[in-house]
């Protein structure tokens, strides 16, 4: 095997990238559903049925994305260029998604459709060559896995500071204008995301190229990555991976504003510990994995989550430092499985040219991301149709008992039963350490395999010539 082992600067680099992305879209998993509900006014249930609807457009162009960037060519790669390309549009669109009109309900509607889908659309374009780029700046599992605890504690720091300054910079920029307030919080946070990606273009290099090159059309592509038993297992765990966490970072303003009856303040506070438990969890993701395989380290996790997130729902949320200490632990478990399941996602890559003899990087990453966006969607929607099943009135000065328990239960029980399940789907993998190591070894061989029947078909070519 070639070693392609990164520097720190390049770990950090690319974890930046993620950090741009999460500092805008962060938004959207932490304060979404709340800010639709509370801020822009719109009802539970249709905040719910506006996170689905944008999914059946992904269904179509996430494998076209992943299919352009398996197909660009530039003196950069494939799917650096994207960074650059995108980061701009990306910026813009989470500002207009973050901007509430003056105009009447029906027209606002159609606003939040427009703009939430034109930052949809955008995500799709940065994010499917960012998660991409992953498999292709190393082929060292090893290193897979500390580039991606890097990742996410890149995006720990981004998403620290978004809960440390959204809430603060909303009160400071609007006062009594909410509206206006998140607009312009929003904005400061999306010019530094756009920042964030430039910095990842310019740090990053693409090295794993595949061990024979492909120039089938986009048909037969979608055609052999469903060949790879393992990548479609792969997107299940990605969707059963995401939603506990998004269900629970949806519920959180709700929770600690109408079950712990806390302030701004309080909240900006607690979801900006739960952020630091997330990054010490990315930090000990490698720890783990140095001494046991990934795929234990995954499943145990998760069975501890499960426990752990059920048995919350018992503690008595005015019983604030236990709340506090608490909801920090369950995030650095819950943080653990992440940088493995993206780890994961690039040895299925891998697997899948094994098994095929193609590498479709772009087409392979943009069924995960579509799956993840299901997830958040799935989440979102859930979070929004129950608060209306449970009777939540966001302009109520107290909530009844009912819209109580029904934030509870999303906050703890139903993540809970998710995490359960994703720890079923673990056990269906088979990309083990012995397997992964093996797959290295013959892909490695293709390569030098490939290389030297090039290096043979020139040089026979230029003795013809001459």
């Amino acid at each position: 095997m070639e070693n392609h082992k990164l520097s720190v600067k390049e770990k950090i680099g690319y974890g930046l990238g993620d950090a741009g992305c999460n500092i805008i879209f962060g938004a959207i998993m932490l304060f979404v559903n709340y800010f639709y509900t509370d801020i822009f006014g719109l009802a539970p249930a249709l905040v719910g049925v506006l996170l689905l609807s944008v999914r059946v457009i992904d269904a179509v162009t996430d494998p076209i994305m992943g299919a352009i960037a398996d197909r660009t060519q530039t003196r950069w790669g494939r799917f650096r260029p994207w960074l650059l390309w995108i980061a701009f549009p990306f910026a813009l669109f989470s500002v207009l998604m973050f901007t509430t009109p003056n105009w009447s309900y029906d027209s606002k509607v159609i606003y939040a459709f427009v703009t939430y889908f034109l930052l949809s659309i955008t995500y799709t374009a940065i994010n499917i060559p960012y998660c991409s780029l992953g498999s292709v700046i190393t082929n060292d599992p090893k290193e897979r896995v500390a580039c991606q605890s890097y990742r996410f504690v890149m995006v720990g720091i981004a998403t620290l500071i978004l809960s440390l300054t959204l809430l603060p910079m909303a009160e400071w920029f609007g006062g009594e204008d909410k509206a206006k307030g998140y607009q312009m919080a929003m904005m400061v946070l999306a010019f530094l995301g756009m920042c964030m990606f430039l910095v990842c273009f310019a740090t990053v290099r693409e090295r794993v190229r595949p061990a024979v090159p492909s120039h089938d059309d986009l048909k037969a592509d979608l055609r052999d990555v469903w060949k790879n038993d393992q990548w479609v297992r792969i997107l299940l765990l990605t969707l059963c991976n995401v939603c506990p966490g998004f269900i629970r970072m949806a519920a959180t303003m709700y929770y600690v504003t109408w079950v712990m009856q806390q302030s701004t303040s309080f909240a900006t506070l607690f979801i900006s510990l739960g952020v630091v438990g997330m990054m010490i969890g990315s930090t000990l993701a490698k720890v783990l994995t140095d001494r046991w395989c990934k795929l234990k380290v995954f499943f145990w996790t998760n069975i501890a989550l499960a426990i752990f997130s059920c048995a919350f729902y018992f503690f008595d949320p005015h019983a604030t430092v236990m709340i506090v200490t608490l909801y920090f632990l369950l995030n650095i478990l819950h943080q653990i499985p992440s940088p493995l399941h993206w780890s994961l996602m690039a040895d299925v890559d891998d697997y899948g040219e094994w098994k095929t003899g193609k590498r479709i990087t772009g087409i392979s990453f943009s069924g995960n991301l579509f799956f993840l966006k299901v997830g958040l969607a799935v989440a979102g929607a859930m979070v929004g149709f129950l608060l209306s099943w449970y009777g939540y009135d966001a302009s109520a000065p107290q909530q009844s008992a009912s819209a109580i328990n029904g934030i509870m239960l999303l906050f703890t029980v139903i993540p809970g039963i998710g995490y359960l399940i994703t720890a079923g789907v673990v056990r269906l993998l088979k990309v083990d350490r012995e397997l992964m190591t093996q797959i290295q070894a013959d892909l490695e061989k293709r390569r030098s395999n490939y290389q030297e029947l090039n290096d043979y078909q020139e040089q026979k070519t230029a003795d013809a010539k001459s």
